[in-house]
């Protein structure tokens, strides 16, 4: 009945290859976000409050699609394909005609092939953001984090009467 009055905790997964330089740095960066005073540099800020989830393999063509969206330019934009946003550049990755185009070959190919995508893939369910293959990404959904933690940023899971007398 007052659902809409609890604070919804943030829910952050990374899709984590350990032999990827940038996704270990990705993952590093979010666990001390959790367990230490964030920013880093400033010991009297608490730590953020998130649940992480580190799954390290491809996500699943549901999930791709999902994050499509979430990283999908404003409108008027062409939307992204979606081997433009999830394959790598690795020389073992297709590419022209042999590059799969759809979210379910890309999932395929990414447990043949973990080298053909971007790693890391890191996902704010409850804000709708993703980061893909990108650190500052990361970065960037921490700190929005830290935004809203501090109250810079208006939190929309929190209820906010509109109406005459507000």
């Amino acid at each position: 009945m007052f659902s809409a009055f609890t604070k919804t905790v943030p829910e952050i997964s990374i899709f984590h290859h350990p032999s990827s330089p940038p996704s270990n740095k990705a993952l590093a960066l979010l666990r001390s976000a959790i367990s230490g005073p964030y920013p880093p540099g400033k010991s009297s800020a608490p730590p953020l409050d998130y649940k992480l989830e580190v799954v390290e393999a491809p996500p699943t063509a549901d999930q791709l699609r999902t994050i499509l969206s979430y990283v999908a330019p404003s409108k008027g934009s062409s939307f992204p394909s979606a081997s433009s946003v999830f394959l790598s550049a690795h020389p073992s990755a297709p590419t022209g005609p042999d590059q799969p185009h759809d979210v379910s070959a890309i999932r395929e190919l990414g447990i043949k092939n973990p080298n053909a995508l971007k790693w890391p893939i890191v996902v704010d369910w409850t804000g709708g953001k993703a980061s893909i293959g990108d650190v500052e990404g990361v970065k960037s959904l921490l700190e929005t984090l830290r935004k809203k933690r501090d109250g810079e940023l208006q939190d929309d899971s929190v209820y906010q009467p509109k109406g005459w007398f507000s």
